[in-house]
């Protein structure tokens, strides 16, 4: 973001200073970057001596947020790489915004693509001065809902339908494709696909269609199409790449693509569900190999979580034989988890077996096993052939049923290491989905080693994130004490061109662990009051997760608003 100063400038702006910088052309990418730094004004008062000395108009980032970009005269990687934009102001006179007077390149080019861009009323279009890092974060705030399929028109022509196993999403693909509908389908994924989504939510409502992706945990609004026929279209789209039965939409339906994208190959799990209006479609996406090429990406280190927790993971994961749960909801990374530990452990010497619903990531030396139900291979089932296969550790995806929860505990009272997952909202949770699926209650924490209960929260963004006197409502809604928070150092993230002007870049672990300790075993047999077992976990150092989120809140690492979204009060 840039900062006011003084107009006046510590060296004048001349003609002399500008023949200069342009004579440093073959010593610095930008000669304007050096006029800038010759003249010694602060960000905005140089922008502001600089388009008066060329005849352009000033803009700064207020008025920048005032302007609606136009990406159909220059197009959104045109605008990112030429550091340059036209947009429409407030009062409807159209702007060509440029971030380096000096680059007659640019200029060049600029007017010979404005050539026709004259208004009805004659006042043509206006030459503007921008600070490159504003025009940035400008460009960066509007591709959160300008997108690739913004290119895309509808109108009342066929949906197209042919299917492929490998669908092809690149732009190159995309440009081709003579199909509106296939165009946004295609580029909708694209799109989703270079933001990093985890899902794209298509939403059938009474005005039409509604796509939104999910970002760092977080639904963002991205593109809404007008009328229930196109959206019927686009799902209608969805179920033939996924192999569905398009005439069916009284009931769910669950499906798979898999799309082609630079090279690799991506699953998409598809979900189906009608609706009052129509039908809506989520796509999560999977990229199997998108932590197998990155033996790093692969290990406890990297996922956020604190010593203690590595070490309380890392010490199950390495033991002969018991079981290790990962829980919490869906998208809080549990998988993952379980994955990084396998990795570990994974030296050569042991017999490692998966069975997943689907097998989200391929690890190199575990034999990975992907539940097919239509088939009668059922987590159960698979789980019986495994203990037939020599295993010394084993991980099942998710205990969804009584059976898979049975063979699970009996697999790690017989000698094996079994890592698997469950939906729980706590680590105490869990011990309550365990006997209402009828598992015996001695077995099970006989086998149990430990338990982890984890979110991901999103990070300040390092760019734009600085320091704030943090809301008394905020700390007491935290449960943070104001003696506590004067140690404390809480930051906040403003919006920037680097984390595309959300505040956040990135996610991280926390996680609450309990380790089984004999006392609490006994407690856990007897069936004693949840308060007396967390009375007993505490006593064995048990923090919660709002525990956890609250020392990252009070390091700076993320907000008081974002920890009371991820956690509840104990």
């Amino acid at each position: 973001m840039t900062t006011t100063g003084s107009i006046a400038a510590a060296t004048p702006l001349t003609e002399a200073l500008v023949r200069e910088a342009l004579t440093r052309v073959d010593a610095t990418p930008r000669p304007f970057d050096w006029l800038a730094k010759s003249v010694g004004l602060q960000s905005d008062a140089f922008i502001a001596e600089a388009a008066r000395h060329f005849g352009l108009r000033a803009l700064s980032m207020d008025e920048l947020r005032g302007c609606v970009p136009d990406f159909e005269a220059i197009s959104y990687l045109e605008a990112t790489q030429r550091a340059c934009a036209l947009a429409r102001s407030d009062d409807g006179q159209r702007l060509f915004i440029v971030t380096d007077p000096l680059d007659t390149r640019l200029r060049a080019w600029g007017t010979h693509r404005l050539r026709t861009r004259q208004d009805a009323d004659g006042r043509g279009v206006a030459w503007c001065l921008a600070a490159a890092e504003d025009l940035k974060v400008w460009l960066a705030m509007a591709e959160r809902s300008m997108r690739a399929m913004d290119a895309v028109g509808l109108s009342a022509s066929g949906t197209g339908t042919g299917a492929s196993h490998a669908l092809s999403v690149s732009l190159a693909a995309i440009s081709a494709e003579s199909s509106p509908i296939v165009r946004l389908v295609d580029s909708t994924i694209h799109d989703a696909l270079k933001a990093d989504a985890s899902d794209i939510h298509m939403e059938t409502g009474a005005s039409g269609l509604l796509i939104r992706y999910r970002i760092d945990g977080v639904l963002v609004t991205v593109r809404s199409i007008d009328g229930v026929d196109a959206a019927a279209q686009v799902l209608s789209r969805i179920k033939v790449v996924a192999e569905l039965d398009i005439a069916e939409r009284r009931i769910p339906q669950d499906g798979r693509i898999k799309v082609e994208v630079d090279g690799r190959e991506i699953d998409l799990r598809v979900s189906i569900m009608p609706n009052l209006f129509g039908e809506d479609a989520v796509l999560r996406i999977l990229d199997r190999k998108h932590l197998s090429t990155d033996e790093r990406a692969l290990r406890l280190d990297s996922l956020g979580f604190d010593d203690e927790t590595l070490a309380f993971i890392r010490g199950i994961a390495g033991a002969p034989h018991g079981l290790l749960l990962a829980t919490g909801p869906t998208g809080s990374g549990k998988t993952t988890t379980l994955y990084a530990a396998l990795s570990e452990v994974n030296l050569g010497l042991d017999k490692i077996v998966t069975i997943e619903d689907p097998v989200e990531y391929q690890i190199a030396g575990v034999l990975q096993i992907p539940v097919n139900e239509k088939k009668g291979l059922t987590f159960a089932r698979g789980l019986r052939s495994i203990l037939r296969h020599d295993p010394d550790k084993i991980m099942v995806g998710e205990i969804r049923d009584p059976e898979t929860a049975q063979i699970a505990v009996q697999a790690a009272l017989t000698g094996h290491q079994v890592f698997t997952s469950v939906h729980a909202n706590n680590v105490f949770d869990v011990i309550g989905r365990f006997n209402n699926m009828g598992v015996d209650s001695y077995s099970f924490v006989s086998a149990l080693s430990g338990i982890v209960a984890q979110r991901l929260i999103r990070l300040n963004c390092p760019n734009c994130s600085g320091d704030i006197a943090p809301a008394p409502d905020l700390l007491r809604l935290a449960g943070i004490a104001p003696e506590r928070a004067a140690q404390g150092t809480f930051r906040r993230g403003i919006g920037c061109a680097h984390c595309r002007g959300t505040g956040f870049k990135g996610r991280r672990a926390i996680a609450e662990k309990l380790p089984l300790t004999d006392s609490l075993r006994d407690l856990l047999i007897e069936r004693a009051p949840l308060a007396r077992i967390k009375a007993a976990a505490r006593d064995l150092g048990y923090r919660s997760l709002r525990d956890a989120a609250c020392d990252a809140a009070l390091t700076g690492q993320t907000s008081l608003e974002e920890i009371t979204r991820v956690t509840t009060a104990d």
